[in-house]
């Protein structure tokens, strides 16, 4: 008897991604694994292979399988992205705190360690671009404050901090948006910004962090 029960009702689309998400999260397949064929999965299901072809569509998008032209599909990931990035969306103010403190202060202070001169460079410029919007347009202010502080993180030099901190970046700027929804904004929280890369440039990795912390619990 099939694992996977005949679709009924909703969508077939999103009944066929349901019970393959459900499939790939009980480990019915290893990552790197090739997956059955369409005509398989289809009779699994008890659906359409076009059905099938725009539900494994959809899994290669949100980053699970990987589709190989002429190959096959194979599973690239057990955790869908898509479901991080529901939950991010769905943090308070201070969750969103936390978890910069955990990811952002930490990477600082490796930045301070590990920063080259051309981190030191696109750091300058970013944080030259947003002195200009800081007491002006807030969306405008934030795009460019996001700018620097994602490459404070990749400074590091840690690709999997870098990546983590972009699919957190979304919740940064709301974090942003909230707190700095004033007029006028404080000057002496802008300047920690430079304190900061003052403080990766004399690879003085403690300050950093205390400079980073500070900077994100003013926010």
């Amino acid at each position: 008897m099939s694992e996977m029960s005949p679709l009924i009702k909703r969508s077939l689309v999103d009944q066929a991604l349901e019970q393959l998400r459900l499939r790939i999260t009980r480990g019915a397949w290893v990552v790197g694994q090739r997956l059955p064929t369409e005509p398989e999965l289809a009779a699994e299901l008890g659906i359409s292979r076009n059905t099938v072809r725009e539900a494994m569509r959809v899994l290669a998008f949100s980053g699970l399988i990987e589709i190989r032209q002429g190959d096959g599909s194979y599973l690239r990931a057990v955790a869908d992205p898509l479901d991080m990035l529901q939950a991010l969306s769905q943090c308070s103010v201070e969750q969103a705190r936390e978890t910069r403190q955990i990811l952002e202060v930490e990477a600082v202070g490796l930045a301070a360690l590990r920063r080259t001169e051309q981190d030191l460079h696109e750091l300058q410029v970013a944080l030259h671009d947003s002195s200009w919007h800081f007491h002006g347009d807030l969306e405008r202010y934030i795009a460019c404050d996001l700018v620097f502080h994602q490459r404070l993180v990749d400074a590091a030099h840690n690709p999997t901090l870098s990546q983590l901190y972009r699919y957190f970046s979304s919740v940064v700027g709301a974090q942003l948006r909230q707190s700095l929804n004033i007029t006028p904004r404080r000057q002496d929280v802008f300047d920690l910004h430079q304190h900061l890369l003052d403080a990766i440039e004399q690879g003085d990795p403690e300050r950093a962090k205390g400079i980073s912390r500070q900077l994100i619990n003013e926010s």
